[in-house]
């Protein structure tokens, strides 16, 4: 087995292990039940990988995502399991369709709050809109699909094609395998923040603003992209695109989120910002022993210690945008990372899941390899022996290239019944056993 093999079988042990502890840890049903269906797909995944000696990685992944991903996600869908995350986006978009704001009026319990912006209500929507049918309570209306179904199709929009096999690892593993099995929230929102900035990369400021939207459409959390998208489109495409994809995502963002504000503003601030921060009505329950929250612990000054904390941080990252900005896609994502886990960190109310949208970022970066920086259809080499090839400046450039490139006396060979169009001169025939190659092969 080649080494390359042997990380690939390391790698699904260490998920095995990793998923192997929450049916032990974890206090939450489906946390244990995906543990559990997950560790035997990623043992068998490393199994895979030392047995089949023939694409022994693309069986290890498929098995990994038959057993971490395809399995544990059909049982909770049909057994209606899952973080109460899925309840409140159906609930959201049933809200919507029938009242036009997805907040309750007066939210009594934590599960009546709706921590997101309106446009997480649009994946709520098929359950709402599949009631009163046949497909009425069937898991076609569950918004983990449609929250996967986002983030795949972002994924698959914009990773190479020699290059989804990471990808695809990447969606098996745990990482990505959890919250999409049990809540999926957070996955649309990584997958759309991806896809913008990769269009930014690709000089297309429209295509990454309205990416960029539907982002920020969804979670705030998402609004720090903005200024790493406009840093990346101006140090590539210069600022006029910069200004223009900005305004496509600061104009579409607006046409989704204000009609829901205009319409409850209240309900709206008190949901979306007063409680994630601390400052609801009713206690967050994300309370993770991070220091933003140690700081908040400890009264009024400490709240407004880590809200100025959170502000230096976030001015720290805005210059360096401006000093040395991004240019390619993966050195973008590392710096949105950067500012997301800083923010997460320093937040007066946050818990460790927060962390894996940044850690999802840098990973969709590594795997698939993309920084586009000029745009894909632009050619990085022209092969070598072909006629239209230019001749080569290298200094390395053996005798025998350099002579057959100089002008000959010799005539061009009659015996070819091809005729050629080139405007350029013709190359000189070099003895060679090999038939040239013909213009029309």
């Amino acid at each position: 087995m080649t080494k390359r093999a042997w990380w690939w079988c390391g790698g699904w042990l260490v998920a095995a292990g990793w998923a192997g502890a929450f049916p032990v840890v974890s206090g939450l049903g489906p946390h244990r039940s995906w543990g559990a269906w997950a560790a035997c797909g990623y043992l068998l995944a490393a199994l895979a990988v030392v047995l089949v000696r023939r694409r022994g990685r693309e069986v290890s992944v498929a098995v990994a995502a038959l057993g971490a991903v395809l399995v544990p996600l059909l049982l909770l869908v049909l057994d209606g399991r899952g973080q109460s995350e899925v309840g409140v986006i159906e609930r959201s978009g049933s809200l919507l369709l029938h009242t036009g704001t997805p907040y309750l009026a007066e939210p009594r319990t934590v599960e009546e709050y709706t921590p997101y912006l309106p446009g997480m209500a649009l994946l709520g929507l098929p359950r709402a809109l599949l009631d009163g049918t046949p497909l009425s309570g069937s898991p076609l209306g569950d918004a983990r699909l449609w929250c996967a179904a986002v983030f795949l199709v972002c994924v698959l929009r914009t990773v190479p094609a020699g290059r989804r096999l990471g990808a695809a690892a990447l969606t098996a593993s745990p990482v990505v395998a959890l919250p999409l099995c049990v809540s999926g929230v957070d996955l649309p929102l990584t997958g759309l923040c991806w896809l913008a900035l990769v269009r930014a990369a690709e000089r297309r400021p429209v295509a990454a603003g309205l990416a960029l939207a539907a982002a920020c459409a969804l979670k705030w959390t998402a609004w720090p992209a903005l200024a790493v998208v406009a840093a990346l489109l101006a140090a590539t495409a210069g600022r006029r695109a910069a200004l223009r994809g900005v305004a496509v995502a600061v104009g579409a963002a607006a046409l989704a989120v204000l009609p829901v504000a205009l319409r409850a503003p209240g309900p709206l601030v008190e949901q979306v910002f007063a409680f994630p921060t601390g400052r609801g009505g009713l206690p967050t329950p994300a309370a993770s022993p991070l220091p933003g929250r140690l700081l908040a612990d400890l009264g009024p000054a400490g709240w407004c210690a880590a809200v100025g904390l959170l502000l230096l941080a976030g001015l720290a990252v805005g210059a360096s945008l401006a000093v040395r900005p991004p240019r390619t896609a993966p050195a973008a994502v590392h710096r949105l990372a950067l500012g997301l886990t800083a923010a997460f960190l320093l937040a007066p109310a946050g818990r460790f899941g927060y962390l894996a949208l940044p850690l999802v970022l840098v990973l969709l970066s590594l795997s698939s390899s993309v920084s586009p920086s000029l745009p894909s259809s632009v050619p990085l080499s022209v092969p070598k022996g072909l006629p239209w090839a230019p001749p080569s400046s290298s200094p390395t450039t053996s005798r025998r290239a350099r002579a057959a490139s100089k002008p000959s006396s010799r005539p061009w060979p009659t015996a070819s019944p091809v005729t050629t169009s080139w405007s350029t001169p013709r190359p000189n025939r070099v003895r060679s056993t090999t038939t040239p190659l013909s213009p029309t092969r």
